[in-house]
């Protein structure tokens, strides 16, 4: 945080920004922004209109034992920072779909070779996650042409043209037909550890993981045995358990893994500020801020 304090105070200077260890009188404090907070980073402040993490996830925020539930806490989202997702994962699945990574070995041999091709309508794509970058990334692959279903909470405001699914029925449904499977989901109890070896098992044959979520939602070994026994036939990773990702971590030497250092989308520090105080202006008036986390969902 101690580097961001500079250009976040930089594109709010309405606002006062201070690191923990410059506040004189916690008392003043109204509002946190916080990514990674300590255990104990909220006690001193006991006049906290609003939390606000500095993107999109929430959930370390959320693990933090003093952070008081009864004040609003808010995520990232903007429409920049969805579009920006939606061109990375549509990158991840043209490379999967037209086998970028065999040109890119034809290249090396100097071997001239056309590879067969499908169509866009011929490649299933599901995405699990409906939310603003869900919704970012299903609307343009519709628009590719790819045949599109989407995995929601509710069924609700849903990309048009995608075949809606809903609740485990929908899982086990996105799951079966998916010859991409794009995870956009946040975590929660729900989804830590959801994708395993009993899902890549359900999954069609040669199919693809593009795993955009929380690192804590892969089993890694699971993967890694799914992907060995050529069950499925390749995988993009941005988000892993541990980051960064280990120099001896057998993802990095995998022939069948495109790894990317959780680097799918970031918001600046403009749209961070922008929402922050657009939010604290509605909580001071009364009203419910862009972004609002519910606590008992977890996101």
């Amino acid at each position: 945080m101690t580097m961001l304090i500079e250009p976040l105070q930089a594109a709010a200077p309405q606002l006062k920004l201070c690191l923990p260890e410059a506040i004189e009188d916690p008392k003043k404090v109204t509002f946190a922004l916080a990514w990674d907070p300590s255990d104990q980073a909220f006690e001193p402040y006991p006049n906290l209109k609003l939390v606000s993490s500095i993107a999109a996830g929430v959930n370390a925020i959320l693990a933090c034992p003093s952070l008081p539930h009864s004040v609003p806490l808010i995520r990232i989202t903007s429409a920049l920072q969805a579009q920006m997702m939606a061109g990375f994962v549509t990158w991840h699945v043209l490379w999967h779909h037209r086998g970028f990574g065999q040109y890119l070995q034809q290249q090396q041999d100097h071997e001239w070779y056309r590879r067969d091709k499908q169509a866009p309508q011929e490649v299933r794509v599901g995405v699990m996650g409906q939310g603003c970058m869900g919704r970012a990334v299903s609307d343009t692959l519709v628009g590719l042409g790819y045949d599109v279903a989407v995995l929601s909470r509710t069924g609700q405001d849903v990309s048009q043209g995608a075949l809606s699914l809903v609740g485990d029925k929908g899982l086990d449904e996105i799951t079966r037909r998916s010859d991409i499977l794009v995870n956009l989901l946040p975590l929660t109890p729900q989804t830590e550890g959801m994708l395993n070896d009993a899902l890549f098992s359900q999954m069609p044959q040669h199919s693809v993981l593009i795993h955009m979520g929380r690192g804590e939602q892969l089993v890694e070994d699971d993967l890694l045995k799914a992907l060995d026994q050529e069950h499925l036939s390749g995988a993009s990773l941005d988000v892993f358990m541990q980051e960064p990702l280990p120099s001896d971590h057998p993802f990095w030497a995998h022939p069948r893994i495109v790894v990317t250092p959780h680097d799918a989308c970031e918001p600046t520090a403009s749209q961070v500020m922008k929402q922050v105080d657009e939010a604290l202006i509605r909580v001071n008036q009364g009203e419910q801020p862009p972004g609002l986390v519910d606590y008992q969902r977890g996101y």
